[in-house]
């Protein structure tokens, strides 16, 4: 299967950066906050899926922070890009103590990893060994 993206794209996910607008029905948010957001930015929040908290297996289909679609059927760009609209329950606050570059990983390597550290007891004094591609090693 052919990867048929359109072009221009602008690629890149692990986001930090500030609000600048916030829709009328949010309220976790206001402009000036620090934020972060991971690889997707919307869902259908309706299904079985969504509603667990599990939304990677959204029936309707997650909308990823780059080379995708969203609901409106408009090109998603990504990090790099100048700004980004993303539904809010996808945004984390980035506590002031802690640099926005440096947080910027944390937010798709750093969670795949620390994830199954988190699940499995793994903690204090405890080895591990993390297997895996790019930035995840």
């Amino acid at each position: 299967m052919i990867n048929q993206t359109r072009q221009p794209l602008v690629p890149g996910h692990e986001i930090t950066g500030i609000v600048r607008s916030v829709g009328k029905s949010v309220t976790k948010f206001k402009v000036g906050d620090r934020v972060g957001v991971g690889c997707f930015v919307d869902s259908c929040g309706e299904c079985q899926y969504c509603r667990s908290g599990q939304e990677q297996f959204c029936e309707r289909g997650v909308v990823s922070v780059f080379v995708g679609k969203d609901y409106d059927g408009s090109q998603r760009q990504g990090g790099y890009s100048q700004s980004i609209v993303v539904k809010d329950r996808f945004v984390l606050s980035i506590p002031d103590n802690l640099d926005l570059a440096e947080a910027s990983p944390l937010l798709c390597a750093g969670i795949t990893t620390y994830n199954p550290l988190k699940r499995y007891g793994i903690g204090h004094g405890s080895k591990a060994a993390i297997i895996g591609l790019g930035g995840l090693t």
